[in-house]
């Protein structure tokens, strides 16, 4: 039980400071300057920076994964108990929603806010799906490698991903909930989180199909 209570607090810190980072970073560029190439540059490094660092400080605890999506996979491949899974979504969730409001809180915003910004059509949420489909197979790719590069791998990763999805790679739905509660650069407005999510879920269930068909020792099989 308290090796549970361990992980899922680490779960919930890491994903509040990795939400407090994407918001936050958004926030300051914002008040920095008007340039949206300046904006999305600043809160790309600082997302990839950021993730990277949380990652390795987490991961020995509880795996690092501060994303639904990412836990849901690991519990379908056998790593996490039902009950470990729903601890770490829960706390997951938990911890991405109050990561928003401390970093509206820091910046001098109402600490409850509810996002305006439109994301929508069926372009962004193909893009979701490429972009969690790409998460999760840098996951499950490099740690076959080696636990230690999953770090840096999928910092890089996300960090691409702002660039080359039209979505800007959320590829998690906590953090996607919780970007629904700054209304800033990087919120969503809470009509299209559903559509994120599905498209989310699909892409990392897909990502694990993948992954098994291609692993050649098939230690991985469903």
């Amino acid at each position: 039980m308290i090796g549970l209570i361990r992980k899922s607090l680490a779960e919930f810190v890491g994903t509040c400071f990795l939400v407090m980072i994407v918001i936050g970073s958004g926030i300051m560029a914002q008040n920095l300057s008007s340039d949206q190439l300046s904006i999305l540059l600043v809160n790309t490094i600082a997302t990839g920076a950021g993730l990277t660092a949380l990652i390795w400080i987490f991961i020995s605890t509880s795996g690092a994964h501060f994303n639904p999506a990412v836990s849901l996979i690991i519990f379908l491949k056998k790593e996490l108990t039902l009950r470990q899974f729903f601890c770490f979504i829960t706390f997951q969730v938990a911890g991405g929603f109050f990561g928003a409001i401390l970093a509206n809180m820091m910046f001098g915003l109402e600490p409850l806010q509810i996002s305006t910004n439109e994301r929508s059509g069926m372009n962004i949420y193909f893009s979701e799906f490429i972009a969690t489909f790409g998460l999760v197979i840098t996951i499950l790719g490099v740690r076959k490698l080696s636990t230690i590069a999953v770090a840096p791998a999928v910092g890089l990763y996300i960090s691409a991903g702002y660039w080359f999805t039209s979505s800007t790679s959320f590829a998690n739905p906590a953090v996607t909930i919780a970007r629904v509660f700054s209304d800033t650069f990087t919120g969503i407005n809470p009509e299209f989180i559903l559509p994120f999510i599905v498209f989310q879920l699909i892409g990392a269930y897909v990502a694990m199909l993948f992954m098994n068909f291609i692993d050649s020792d098939g230690s991985h099989q469903l």
